[in-house]
């Protein structure tokens, strides 16, 4: 990237050069051109005044007395003759054919005149002049070959600079663009070093506050993301390996036991524990699996129209056979959604189960439609969740009671399964006091 800037960098100073040294030369050799045409004129409108008022006696001699030594001036009779000239190199031929009639001016340009000894390229402005009847032709001829070798050489200098310069641009962006990429190149370094294994480095931030300084910043905030992303996923690992462990410990302690008992007794006995821990397994390798899902391309979805008072009259009649100490209260409104209808039930059997495990002894379930949006709550009087942790909960693997066994406290992802399905579904769930003392939980669904 150095080198094409590089490059990039020099061919535009080239390609501008370019362009402004042949404006600046036509430019400067319209303006000497010019100088020397407006001169021409001068001269030959002051000759023509002169003979006009005074004649030709004597102005030979007063033309080679006044005229500059890059200019030629002649003047001619009717007839062509020249009867006054500032030089001897032109008191013998017209300098040109041009015959102007009185006061008036015509000019010509010509390349080489092998009438004089060089051959240099001449500008040529004739006017008339009458006197006493007679008009005659003043002629000045003013030599621009200077003003062409000023441009040549203004030229050559170019020529010999723009060489140099270019070089110097190159060098110097070079050198620039190389100072502007090191903080990318230790921004490189950097990222280069840190491993999988630890992503608590950052790269170095530029006090520049410029794009590379906010490609820094981006850097650091990815590698945040990054270690968070990390954390997460090993906590995870860690907690599903632990969760697992319970039930398999389990169940290979009743297998042993069942292996050394050769009169039945024992698998009559603990085959309802064993029966209990594999299902316990199943659910949560199903759990894991469906996260899993959220994590990677997002829960399928089998979308229907969903009577969502149908699922919480289906989930009260489960809880009062389930829970018959529990009171459980309903407020249930006709209200219907576009959905999953199984991943829906699964929503509020979750939230159902979190309720009635948490509830001393009421449960409340509503549906309720607000604002465009579809609403169930899910209420209890238990001892509530403090308000710093119920963002928290909804956390794999959390449980805010660790006195509760992990078979009556649930294994901690029963919230976290809930919201991502709520926002599989656009929805939105949350956690706040519930008027009874405990927990409300609030499931908003778009109609």
């Amino acid at each position: 990237m150095r080198s094409r800037s590089t490059a990039a960098a020099v061919i535009v100073v080239a390609v501008a050069l370019m362009i402004g040294a042949v404006a600046l030369l036509l430019l400067l050799q319209r303006a000497l051109i010019t100088e020397v045409s407006d001169a021409a004129d001068g001269r030959v409108g002051d000759v023509a005044h002169q003979v006009s008022s005074s004649g030709t006696n004597g102005l030979g001699r007063e033309l080679a007395e006044t005229t500059r030594a890059s200019q030629l001036v002649q003047v001619l009779d009717p007839a062509g003759r020249i009867v006054a000239a500032s030089s001897s190199r032109v008191d013998n031929t017209p300098l040109t054919d041009l015959r102007p009639p009185a006061g008036a001016l015509l000019r010509a340009e010509v390349g080489e005149m092998p009438l004089l000894d060089d051959d240099h390229s001449f500008l040529i402005v004739a006017q008339g002049a009458s006197y006493q009847g007679t008009t005659y032709t003043v002629v000045v001829a003013s030599s621009v070959e200077t003003q062409r070798q000023t441009v040549a050489t203004v030229a050559q200098y170019l020529a010999i600079a723009f060489p140099i310069l270019l070089i110097v641009v190159g060098v110097a962006g070079w050198l620039m663009i190389g100072q502007a990429l090191r903080p990318v190149e230790r921004i490189r370094s950097r990222v280069q070093g840190i491993g999988s294994r630890d992503l608590t480095e950052r790269v170095p931030v530029p006090a520049t506050r410029d794009e590379i300084a906010r490609l820094a910043v981006t850097m650091n905030e990815m590698l945040d993301r990054l270690e968070t992303g990390q954390a997460t996923q090993r906590r995870f690992v860690a907690d599903a390996s632990h969760e697992l462990r319970s039930p398999l410990a389990t169940l290979t302690a009743a297998l042993e036991v069942v292996g050394a008992d050769t009169t039945g007794k024992a698998w009559r006995e603990l085959g309802k524990v064993m029966e209990t821990e594999t299902e316990r397994m199943r659910h949560l390798v199903e759990d894991l699996l469906l996260l899993a899902k959220a994590d990677d391309t997002g829960i399928r979805m089998r979308p229907t129209d969903v009577d969502l008072d149908d699922l919480v009259e289906g989930e009260l009649h489960r809880l009062r056979n389930s829970k018959p100490e529990l009171t459980v209260k309903s407020d249930v409104h006709p209200v219907r959604v576009t959905g999953d209808p199984a991943r829906l039930s699964q929503v509020l059997r979750n939230l159902v189960d979190n309720a009635a495990r948490a509830a001393h002894s009421t449960v409340r379930l509503t549906t309720s439609e607000q604002d465009g949006s579809a609403i169930i709550t899910v209420e209890d009087d238990g001892d509530g969740i403090p308000e710093a942790d119920r963002l928290r909960v909804f956390e794999r693997f959390v449980r805010l009671d660790t006195s509760r066994s992990r078979a009556s406290g649930g294994s901690g992802l029963g919230l976290s399964i809930a919201r991502e399905i709520t926002r599989a579904h656009h929805g939105t769930i949350t956690l706040t006091s519930s008027p009874a003392g405990g927990t409300t939980a609030t499931v908003a669904l778009p109609l």
